[in-house]
């Protein structure tokens, strides 16, 4: 990545079965919340273009997506906590804060830093949940053991790979591994439509139709092989009973113990 790395141990707590639920009090933050979803579907058309562009290296197309990923959680801390973010969460995570500032910062500074770990760490699967309610979304950030789901694409990147092959085998393995990207390019841009349809403009599309959305997705890494996938999820109406006026942690819901039981392969940890 092209910015420096944070430096931070990690606290598994800090995410376990946990969201950040943000108020939508109004049309404009419905329009605020609306416009960051289009730049996940948009990201997600980027990353289909470089996968299917031979010219562009899978790596590439990797970090590209993580970066931009680790960008905007970067941009959550700030908002939430200003320039000393970093202060703020570790300081959370030593016990020295226990205020709501502290917790939301040191979540969303956990997800920066495992992040950027994804970079040279395989076998970790990132796998968050979104989903959007009446009067407010959940963000729920999660990882996972292993390097796929059960519906996951997968794809092959030949600079990952440690096999010496003859020419012969090397020219094969190679167009193979672009067919493969070629594949995921065309699965991960359908996504970006998924995205568009579970949270739909707000100044385009009726409340009644646009009060309920949600995803999951998930990507890893295993050596050579890359994994995408990227789904709806039902949204529970009888979540929340009571309306929120800030950002603040809660529980993870029913949605997220549904998508760990049925995406993930047995023996999965969750953190």
């Amino acid at each position: 990545m092209s910015e420096q790395q944070v430096t931070f141990n990690g606290d598994t707590e800090v995410l376990f079965r946990q969201a950040v639920r943000t108020p939508l009090p109004n049309e404009e933050a419905e329009r605020v919340f609306y416009e960051n979803m289009m730049n996940v579907a948009d990201a997600q058309e980027q990353k289909a273009d470089m996968l299917a562009d031979p010219d562009v290296s899978l790596l590439e197309a990797y970090e590209t997506q993580l970066e931009g990923i680790a960008a905007s959680y970067k941009r959550r801390c700030r908002h939430i906590a200003g320039d000393d973010y970093e202060d703020v969460a570790q300081a959370y995570q030593r016990g020295e804060r226990t205020d709501r500032v502290g917790a939301l910062t040191a979540y969303y500074f956990e997800g920066l830093w495992r992040m950027q770990q994804r970079i040279t760490v395989t076998d970790m699967l990132f796998f968050p949940v979104i989903l959007r309610y009446p009067d407010s979304f959940t963000v729920n950030i999660r990882f996972a053991s292993g390097y796929k789901t059960t519906d996951s694409v997968l794809y092959e990147s030949p600079e990952h790979s440690r096999e010496e092959l003859d020419d012969k085998y090397a020219e094969t393995y190679y167009n193979e591994s672009l067919y493969s990207q070629k594949e995921a390019a065309e699965y991960i841009r359908d996504t970006a439509q998924i995205i568009r349809e579970e949270f739909q403009d707000p100044d385009e599309v009726p409340f009644e139709e646009r009060k309920y959305g949600g995803i999951v997705s998930a990507g890893g890494r295993k050596g050579s092989v890359f994994s995408s996938m990227l789904q709806r999820v039902d949204t529970d109406p009888d979540r929340f009973s009571e309306p929120v006026d800030q950002p603040t942690l809660v529980d993870e819901g029913r949605e997220a113990a549904r998508t760990e039981r049925e995406l993930l392969p047995d023996g999965s940890i969750v953190i």
